[in-house]
This record gives C-alpha cells, structure tokens and sequence, in this order.
C-alpha cells in the first residue's frame, strides 16, 4: 500500500528478494504471508543509499530474516555529529529451528556474524524496526520532559548487543 499511494521505490537486501517477491518467507515453517512485491533496487552489504540528503549505509545483518538489513547514518545535534544505528532485528523468533535446518543451514554462523557487525558499529542513537528493542515508548514520554535527549543512548545499545550476543 505504500509503495502504491507514494510511488516509492523499494529496495531491499539481496538474501531477501525472493521472500519480498513470492510473499512468504523462505525458510523456516510458517504461514505468515504479505502481498508480493516488486524489488527495484537489490542491495548489498555496504552499499549507500541517499534519501532527502541523508546517507544511509546498508549492512547485511542476517539471521532473523537472510537479508536483515542494519542501517547507520549520521545526523547533526548542535555543533556536533551523531552515529545513528537503525538495527533491523536480532531476535530469534522461537519458531526458528537454530540446529539442522534445511532451510536455512548457516542460521547459527549468520547470527554470529550479526553480533560481530553490530559491536562494530559505532553508535550514539539506537533505532530499530521494533520500538520495544531500544524503549521506544519510554523514550518518547521521556524526551517531553527532560533536558536531555533520551534518544540519545549508547549504554542501551551495547546493553542491546551483549543481551543478544
């Protein structure tokens, strides 16, 4: 529905294209499915994409889905620059099967290399594709009645990271 009220173009990671344009996930058990849609742009690890004078960097993050995609960035606060790590998901959905998976037979060794990318990244501000991973709520409420930018949370992202990890 977005892409068809806006007009914008969806690009996505390359391990995820075949789940986006069938519709269903492509491993794991499930039956969750969304309308298929048509990837205009496939994505690879580091690549850069520019949207209204921002420069994201793609960073294959794979595991809770083969494409997940972490993407930072850089934003202006006063007179200085922020890290901005918007994290695509380390969860396991606990319908994941970790050992012996046909499906998916380097799920394990994925996640791992997600840990290792994520405690790369340097990070002043956690985003993720779920609120309740970094507070998102809390956070809100908090940011109407305190000086301080509550948004503004390295502690909570490594905490983030070494829970997964």
């Amino acid at each position: 529905m977005l892409i068809r009220e806006t007009g914008a173009q969806l690009m996505v990671m390359d391990g995820d294209v075949p789940a986006i344009e069938t519709g269903a996930p492509d491993f794991q058990p499930s039956d969750q499915r969304w309308t298929p849609v048509r990837v205009n742009g496939v994505l690879h690890d580091g690549d850069s994409v520019e949207l209204g004078g921002a420069k994201l960097v793609a960073h294959l993050t794979p595991g809770h889905t083969k494409g997940c995609t972490t993407w930072t960035t850089q934003v202006r606060d006063g007179n200085g620059t922020l890290n901005v790590v918007i994290d695509c998901s380390a969860s396991v959905i606990p319908a994941y099967r970790l050992v012996n998976d046909p499906t998916y037979p380097q799920v394990v060794q994925d996640f791992e290399k997600t840990f290792r990318v994520l405690k790369s990244l340097p990070c002043e501000v956690f985003l993720n594709a779920h609120g309740n991973s970094y507070g998102l709520e809390e956070k809100y409420a908090k940011r109407k009645t305190s000086p301080e930018n509550p948004f503004i949370d390295p502690a909570g992202y490594r905490a983030y990271v070494a829970d997964g990890s």
